[in-house]
């Protein structure tokens, strides 16, 4: 979903238990972010900046409802980095699951003066009203697998259905035909919402039988449905693989198949991928065997590009879509693959960097 959030360099199967909403997690109030957190490199524009870049800085927010998980982490790391390349005051909002106080921080966003914002997640309902009042002050707006009916506004997202297609594949080609499957997910989420349409699909195609469907997303989502895995297990042991379209719904399905020492004959199929995901999936044991997303740090510095091109009047679409990758346990173990950086490198297809872009664009590098 990514939706969803946390610094976390190493993690094992163990330690997830400790984790919390952090990549959907919010700080409590806004901040202007620095240059300094994230590693990534920018290429050199060679075009002349088009107004308002022409003009000095530009001012943007960003109005997260992030998650547990370092994705989110990364997702931000590389909207701040590409923000920097651009010569952009970016100012962070995050809610932390909090939809009220999301509303909140849309509103201080339309009031700071910002010429563009970027909504990061969130449930519509919720911020609706304060989309509308942006659009309507001039106020250029991108979302974020945010699902909106406001024609002004540019949608980006992950291609979720590409996700969900590409992770089902490996799982039916793992658990095959007529299988009994279990099912971790929540609805309303424009993200998950796209892969429960990709998962109905596939069970009525493969002729699974589903046997339980259990999930919900909290401050701390891993560890929160551990138990609600658990128990669906002690009535349904039988199932061969169980399909968790969010990473910290993943981790915690995880848990609870170790908790059950059902590893051997329960597989896991996740979606998104991180550092932390990487070292959860290659943990000795593991039977997380599949994923498949994108990368979090190309993505949200393509966002930051896409809403550089609207702001000067050079997009000329309303939607932008990041394609996927299946990553499967295999892969990650032959290539000896433990972070993000040695996946870019395994999987070129990761890179972004001609999305969303123009020669004037000085476009980060990751």
């Amino acid at each position: 979903m990514s939706r969803t959030r946390l610094p976390l360099a190493a993690l094992s199967l163990a330690s997830v238990s400790a984790l919390v909403l952090s990549g959907c997690s919010q700080s409590s109030d806004a901040s202007t972010q620095s240059s300094g957190d994230t590693a990534a490199s920018a290429s050199a524009a060679t075009g002349a900046k088009p107004a308002p870049f022409s003009k000095g800085t530009v001012k943007v927010a960003l109005v997260r409802q992030s998650g547990a998980g370092d994705y989110f982490e990364q997702w931000g790391n590389g909207a701040k980095a590409q923000a920097k390349a651009l010569g952009i005051d970016l100012t962070v909002y995050d809610a932390q699951a909090d939809n009220a106080k999301q509303a909140t921080d849309l509103s201080s966003a339309i009031n700071s003066g910002a010429q563009a914002i970027i909504i990061d997640h969130g449930f519509p309902a919720t911020i609706k009203s304060e989309i509308d009042q942006a659009v309507k002050k001039g106020i250029k707006v991108v979302v974020y697998d945010v699902d909106v009916t406001n024609p002004s506004v540019v949608r980006t997202s992950q291609d979720d259905g590409s996700i969900a297609r590409a992770a089902l594949d490996v799982m039916a080609k793992t658990v095959g035909k007529n299988a009994k499957v279990g099912y971790v997910n929540v609805a309303g989420y424009a993200a998950l919402d796209a892969r429960d349409k990709v998962w109905q699909q596939t069970v009525a195609a493969d002729g699974w039988k589903q046997q339980f469907k259990v999930g919900k997303v909290t401050d701390s989502t891993a560890t929160d449905n551990v138990p609600l895995v658990s128990a669906a297990l002690t009535q349904h042991s039988d199932v061969t693989g169980i399909f968790a379209p969010y990473d910290e719904l993943a981790k915690g399905t995880v848990l609870a198949v170790q908790n059950k020492k059902l590893q051997s004959k329960v597989k896991v199929f996740g979606a998104d991928v991180s550092n932390a995901d990487i070292q959860a999936i290659t943990a000795s044991g593991s039977p997380w065997i599949g994923t498949a997303g994108t990368d979090p740090s190309a993505v949200g510095a393509a966002v930051v590009r896409t809403t550089a091109l609207e702001l000067a009047g050079q997009l000329n679409k309303t939607s932008v879509q990041f394609p996927a990758v299946a990553i499967t346990q295999d892969f990650l173990r032959s290539k000896k693959i433990e972070n993000m950086d040695q996946l870019r490198a395994a999987l070129p297809a990761l890179n972004l960097s001609k999305v969303s872009t123009a020669d004037w664009i000085a476009n980060v590098a990751h």
